[in-house]
């Protein structure tokens, strides 16, 4: 994807992650290397310099590859304020700003997943905006809670879910085909998220990446950003009555989603 001469690949890591790169032709940042050599290779391979590393949170496979990445490039490394790093890097909260490869990036504290997730978004005037969410939001699903509460998530994701509808969503893990099949059982009169299942297991036979997602789409097929609706709520209640009584339609939803085979 090239927009306005920057290009964006998701390099397939570990098992089952994406390190998002983003680069202008000569110098790259990626987000949330969980290993040092699909980074490499893909320098190498696009005669790049790596110049900024982001990191959403502290999760290994968030950040095992940061080491030697700063080793072999010199990158300049940011990351969350509140969480324990790899060293040195410079730390961030709501509302800091980046400016790498000619963009700025703002930061979004998201709490929840961890408790000092946070995720990076950019809305330069000639390119669609983009977001790099870590493992807060997950197309057609949200990140478990390790670490954070229910309400924190849910308030996160309100202030993802109020970005542009054009807005790229970059999820770090590729989780979209298991997290529909929730959905579908969520909410199994959704044409979009029927429609989009079909759309998503053409792309998965043919080992094509099913993100980055949008905005505007996870709003019409993701659970965690519906919650509000009758025909989540409604769901959610008829599961778990208690469980909603006790902790709410969001809390609910996520547990149910933890069980979920």
């Amino acid at each position: 994807m090239i927009w306005s001469l920057m290009t964006l690949l998701p390099l397939p890591a570990l098992t089952d992650n994406y390190i998002w790169m983003l680069h202008n032709g000569q110098e790259a940042l990626v987000v949330d290397p969980g290993e040092a050599q699909p980074v490499l290779e893909a320098l190498e391979r696009e005669s790049l310099t790596l110049h900024t590393i982001l990191v959403t949170h502290h999760h290994g496979d968030h950040t095992g590859g940061v080491p030697n990445l700063r080793e072999a490039t010199g990158a300049s490394v940011y990351g969350p304020a509140h969480e324990k790093m790899p060293e040195p890097i410079t730390r961030l909260m709501e509302g800091d700003r980046v400016h790498a490869l000619g963009w700025d990036f703002t930061v979004i504290d998201v709490p929840g997943h961890t408790a000092g997730h946070i995720a990076f978004f950019a809305a330069p005037a000639a390119a669609k905006p983009l977001l790099f969410c870590g493992d807060t939001l997950f197309s057609a699903g949200c990140g478990r809670l390790f670490e954070g509460t229910p309400a924190q998530m849910l308030d996160s994701l309100h202030k993802l879910s109020s970005l542009p509808d054009d807005t790229r969503v970059c999820c770090t893990h590729e989780y979209t085909l298991s997290n529909l099949k929730f959905a579908l059982a969520v909410e199994p009169g959704n044409q979009a998220l029927a429609d989009y299942d079909m759309h998503c297991r053409s792309l998965r036979a043919n080992s094509t990446p099913t993100l980055p997602s949008n905005m505007l789409l996870e709003r019409n097929i993701n659970p965690f950003l519906r919650t509000h609706l009758s025909s989540v709520a409604d769901a959610v209640q008829s599961h778990d009555a208690a469980g909603v009584a006790a902790a709410g339609v969001f809390a609910t939803l996520r547990q149910w989603k933890n069980t979920f085979q």
